[in-house]
Parts: C-alpha cells; structure tokens; sequence
C-alpha cells in the first residue's frame, strides 16, 4: 500500500504554489495573486491585498478538514475554506475522514490565521460560513497544503475561483504519490479510477464527487435516454448540466449525496435543478 501521505514542509507546499502560480497566471507579482517575487519567505505567501485587510484571526474551533470557527471583533465565525472539500466525518463517515480533521486541527489549533476572500466567489455560502483562503502566519496557504497532502479533494463551486488551476495541479501530485484519499486503501472504498492523462494536460478535477472527483473524466451514463447530470455543489445548489456544457465532462454524479440523473431539462426543471451557467 502507498504511503497515505507524502513527505513536504508547509514552506515547501507553499513555495509550490507560488511556482504554479507563475505557470498559469499571467502576473506572478500582481497584489492578488501568489508572489514568488523574493527570495525570501515572503515568496511562500499568497497575498491579497485587495480582498485581505492583513489581520490575524484566531481560530477557535477546527470541525473537519475545511471548516473552521474563527473570532472576528469579538464574533465567532464559521469559515469554509475555499476551493476544497475534505472527506466527510460523522456515521458512516468517508474514508480519511477522521484523518483529514485531525489534520487540520494539528495546523490550525490555537493559531491565529489570515483570511483572504476572493472576489470570483460569494461571501458566505447558504449556511452562513464566511468563504476564504486561510493563510497561516509564516503565509503558508492552508487551502493549498491539505490538496497537495491528500487531506482534501479540489472543489470548484458553481464558478471558478482564482487558484482553481493551482489546486487542481497539487490534487494531481497528491494522486501520483498515493496521499491520504488517493491511497489504495481510499481507492477500493470508495471505487474511485484514476485515468491517465497526457503529460502536457492541465488536468480538470470533479465539480462535485463525494467519493473523489475524476480528473479530465467523463462519467459513464447509466440510460444513454437520461443522459442529464443533476449535481449538487458545496453551497447546496442542485444544478443540472447537459451533454455539450463546458462543465459537463467534469461532473461526476454521486447518488449517494442526492444527485441523479435525468432525462430531460424539463424533469430536472420540475425536480427543483436549475441549469448551469457554462
């Protein structure tokens, strides 16, 4: 069996980003984007200067791999940490699950963390939690360190977010190395298959998958007469996406949160799905 996680400071994680940022975005050293414009630690932070007024937030509660609870002027908040999904605890729970939390708490616990927003996405999702990158005091970007160690799947919502193809490319490091949810055991539990991919390729995680997202795959039809994919993303959104959609490929359904299949606009319309935007 692989190793359920790869070796890696958060330095290292961090630095990563920071080199993949300069791969797919056209100004490295722009405000709002990774700036591995130092030699110094400072090139291990993600700074955002125009949706991050740079204060420190201390955390008070970790719930799971991509949840927390923060102090914010003396509120607590719940914050859910953008463009990732982490294995679900509770009974039954998902494989890593318990892992993934623990995980989390040991970076996080009695720390004190920057909150970046991103202006792609909405405040808060339907259940109130703030949506942010969380960035640890030495800038190592959370979000980004749990995909690369396996503790967290990349999630994209209903649109893309800012590092959406950063992530993306460290869920692809952490599947090559067997880590966390991509381990062999994490495999046969939940079925997951894992398609080579050219080289060259930017690979395209799930947009939603319980189990783990395919990258760059096209779930097979069950009834090639109900080919519509009715989705239900992390704000809870039931979203329906047919075949030709540019997010279609990359949608995988998972009947065990709720999603199905259909076949026709009018009966995902009439079931409460509303039509993707892409």
């Amino acid at each position: 069996m692989r190793p359920l996680r790869p070796a890696g400071s958060a330095a290292t994680v961090a630095v990563a980003l920071a080199l993949i940022g300069c791969l797919t975005v056209s100004s490295c050293s722009a405000g709002t984007d990774f700036d591995p414009g130092s030699t110094t630690n400072s090139t291990t932070e993600a700074t955002a200067a125009a949706i991050s007024d740079g204060r420190l937030y201390p955390v008070v509660k970790v719930a799971d791999g991509d949840t927390v609870t923060v102090v914010i002027d003396g509120v607590r908040q719940r914050v859910r940490l953008l463009g990732i999904d982490a294995p679900e605890l509770g009974s039954p729970g998902e494989c890593f699950g318990r892992e993934s939390a623990d995980r989390a708490a040991a970076l996080l616990t009695g720390t004190s963390v920057q909150l970046i927003a991103d202006d792609t996405q909405d405040d808060r999702d339907r259940y109130g939690r703030l949506l942010r990158y969380v960035v640890l005091a030495d800038g190592t970007l959370v979000n980004g360190m749990l995909v690369r160690d396996g503790d967290a799947r990349e999630y994209t919502y209903d649109e893309p977010y800012r590092y959406q193809q950063q992530f993306r490319a460290l869920e692809e490091e952490a599947r090559a190395s067997g880590a966390g949810i991509w381990s062999d055991d994490c495999r046969q539990q939940s079925n997951m298959t894992t398609p080579e991919l050219p080289n060259s390729a930017v690979p395209n995680a799930a947009v939603s998958n319980t189990a783990g997202p395919t990258s760059g795959t096209t779930q097979d039809v069950p009834d090639p007469n109900c080919p519509i994919k009715g989705n239900i993303n992390a704000k809870g959104d039931r979203i329906y996406h047919v075949p030709g959609n540019e997010s279609y490929a990359e949608t995988v359904i998972t009947p065990a949160k709720g999603e199905r299949w259909f076949c026709s606009a009018e009966e995902a319309q009439a079931a409460g799905w509303r039509a993707a935007k892409n």
